[in-house]
Formats: C-alpha cells, structure tokens, sequence
C-alpha cells in the first residue's frame, strides 16, 4: 500500500456530500465527495469523523479509527490544557442529500430515516449524549424550510412523502414552489437537507474527556470488477492496488471465482483542522470476511488479525482523505 496522500478517485458522478464533522465553537467544514461508477452501481456519500476548530485550549490527545463495511467506530481523547472550564457546543453535521444527482444515481442510504439516515449517535465519558436536532432545506443558497413546512411537506427530499405532498399543492403553490427553487422540471423536490446534530459540551481543566461515536456507513459498490484486467488503471492508482492483489484477481477469474466491489470513504482531513497534530492516532480497516480483499493508501499498514489492518501515527496531520476499496469473493454462477 503507497503513502496516503496519494489522491482519490476523480472518475464517474461526483456528488454532494458533507463530512460528518462535528465542530467545536461553531465553525461546520463542508467538503464535497462520493462517486458513481456505472448503471449498475450505487454510489457512496462520503462520511467522516469529530473535528474541532483551531482552539489554544483543547488538544486532541488521540484518535482510534475502526472501519469496517457494518460500522464506523470512532474514539477521540480530548484535554482542556488550559487552567478554567471550557464550554463549547458541538455540531455534528450528516451529509446533505437531495438534488438533481440524487434522483440521477442510486445512493447508499444505509437507515430509512428522515433525519439520521446512518444511524448516528455518540456517547461521552461513556453516557449518551442528548442531542439537539436542526435542519434546513436550501434551494441553492436560500434557506426554503420555513415554506415547506408551511405547505406540510416533510423534509427529507429522498423519501416518498416529500415527492407525494408536492403532487397534492395547488397549481397556485405548485408554480410557487417552482418559482422558489424547490421542484425541477421533471417535478421532483430540488432542494438539498441539511442536518445537523448538536450539543453543549464542558471540557473541565485538565482533564480529559472521552468522545465516541458510531454511524453506519454509505457503502457503494458495483455487480463485479474490472480489475486484473488492462482496463482500470485509475482504481489500481486511486487506492493503491498492489501487484498481488491483481495476480489473486486474475487467478481467481480463471478459477471461476468472481469478485464485487465496495467502495467506503471517510473524510480523515476535518483532523487537520487543529493547532497541533494527532497525538496517536490508530486506522483498522476490517474487511469482516477472511475470504474477501481490501485495499486502500497508506504507510505501515500491517495485518493484526484473519480480517483486520491496522496503521498507527504519531503527531499526526492528515493531508488526504481516505478511500477504501473492498473486494467480496463469490462463487461464480
């Protein structure tokens, strides 16, 4: 595996998506990640972990990361260096979702909900946290939530409900509606939702205090693959495919074995937004299946179990975001 600046995939759709970054002292990062390959594939929104703005008083001691297809799991250390208390409120933003692309691609949702489609929640010091839910409906720049509920129509620009309650507006408020940005030619809702999750977090002097959350993750992927073949030089380079792992797939393909692909990604660079680096941070991808293949950037990866890679840094700065390419055997028909 090569170093993990290596830079992501830039093929097929690009489409929204935000980090999930959670944000001391107000400050929410936005990023723009996911991708669809094929008819046949669904794309990923990209997804991420807490961050914290640039701040004198709180240092992140560490960081452990897992990822697996089923969960990401994320522990941070925090400590208030500082001689008083410091409160701050904490924003954890899911990806935005809706528009044109949207209805365009199919997208990995992996929970039906409206407002926490990847299951998100987050404990500190062990306990959970009680969270504050707050979300808007943006027609371009323009806030449209305050119309929507007017009219009754629920928020959630992806779910069924949102397309039915703008079939039943008058023609009046129809034209309004599309007037307003918030439906497309084709007649489907055109607004993005964003929501965000947020809290009121005390960091007493000195002592640290633990933060974890887990969420299911946005997993695309595709029916088969084309690598071990001549024709996916940017997949071999995006997430840097080693020379084994090409002969397995060529093997394999001569024996009648075909392999899927999933694509994970995790935005790792909201941990640069900091004043000092990582203290420690710990990576483990899991690919869960003894059978299956994983590959993705990265220096001093090493296996520490039949499913799990593990990468450690110290003082840590990350400068890309990672990309994770999952392989899952499977007898050929």
């Amino acid at each position: 595996m090569s170093p993990l600046t290596k830079p992501r995939r830039a093929t097929g759709l690009a489409l929204a998506a935000a980090r999930l970054a959670p944000v001391l002292l107000g400050a929410l990062l936005c990023s723009i990640a996911g991708t669809a390959q094929a008819n046949d594939s669904t794309a990923q929104l990209a997804a991420g972990g807490l961050v914290l703005t640039k701040s004198d008083a709180i240092e992140m001691r560490s960081e452990d990361l897992e990822i697996s297809r089923s969960a990401v799991k994320v522990r941070y250390l925090f400590v208030n260096t500082t001689d008083r208390e410091v409160v701050s409120r904490v924003a954890f933003p899911l990806p935005p979702v809706g528009g044109r692309a949207f209805f365009e691609v199919d997208i990995a949702i992996p929970v039906d909900s409206p407002d926490n489609f990847l299951g998100f929640e987050t404990r500190v010091d062990g306990k959970p946290v009680k969270m504050e839910i707050e979300q808007k409906a943006m027609a371009g720049t323009l806030d449209r939530t305050a119309w929507l509920r007017a009219q009754a129509i629920p928020l959630a620009p992806h779910l069924g409900p949102a397309q039915e309650a703008l079939e039943r507006l008058s023609p009046a408020r129809r034209a309004e509606a599309i007037k307003l940005g918030l439906i497309d030619p084709d007649g489907y809702p055109a607004w993005t939702l964003e929501t965000t999750y947020h809290w009121l977090q005390r960091f007493p002097a000195g002592v640290p205090v633990s933060v974890e959350h887990r969420y299911r993750p946005s997993v695309g992927g595709n029916t088969g693959t084309l690598l071990g073949s001549d024709q996916e030089p940017e997949t071999v380079r995006n997430y840097c495919v080693e020379p084994s792992l090409l002969a397995t797939l060529r093997r394999a393909e001569a024996s009648e074995v075909i392999y899927s692909e999933a694509w994970l990604d995790y935005i790792l660079v909201t941990g640069g937004n900091w004043k000092k680096p990582i203290g420690k941070f710990r990576l483990v991808v899991d690919k869960e299946r003894p059978e299956d293949l994983v590959s993705f950037c990265g220096q001093g990866v090493r296996k520490i179990g039949p499913t799990r890679l593990e990468m450690t840094k110290t003082n840590w700065r990350p400068e890309r975001d990672l990309s994770i390419l999952f392989l899952d055997r499977r007898t050929g028909e």
